[in-house]
């Protein structure tokens, strides 16, 4: 059975042990070990002010992370709705694609967006052939621009 969840404190071990099983699962697709710093990044992050704007899920099959999803509300003073939020990851572990798992993670992240006001979820999509066929599932969705990153 599918276990839907916000990601909390307590779960950090899971999620470390759920990111190093992804790196297993396809290597060549992850480029940084989720190491001790990550570790201790991820925990703090939980009494930092800087997320509380940070919407977080995982899926759990028997007691294991085998998915996970990540966003933000958008906040600036251009919106000063802050309707928008921005997601930033969905992953799910090879071994467990196609069992509805993200649907099931996207799914929820809508619900707790339009609880907290959000109308509009964006996202820079992966350019792989299974992350687009994914992304062109999504009901209610459409691709409009193309994302552009700025190193600062």
């Amino acid at each position: 059975m599918l276990e839907l969840k916000t990601l909390e404190k307590e779960d950090v071990a899971r999620v470390i042990a759920f990111e190093k099983e992804l790196r297993s699962q396809e290597p060549d697709t992850y480029y940084w070990e989720p190491d001790e710093t990550y570790q201790r990044q991820l925990e703090k992050s939980f009494a930092d002010e800087r997320f509380n704007t940070a919407i977080s899920f995982l899926a759990i099959r028997n007691e294991k992370v085998i998915g996970r999803i990540d966003a933000s509300i958008l906040t600036s003073r251009s919106d000063a709705s802050c309707c928008s939020a921005y997601l930033d990851w969905i992953c799910v572990l090879k071994s467990e694609r196609h069992n509805q798992v993200a649907q099931a993670l996207l799914n929820r992240l809508k619900d707790a967006c339009k609880e907290r006001g959000v109308s509009v979820l964006i996202a820079l999509t992966a350019n792989n052939e299974e992350a687009q066929r994914f992304y062109k599932s999504i009901e209610n969705a459409s691709i409009h621009d193309t994302g552009i990153w700025i190193d600062l």
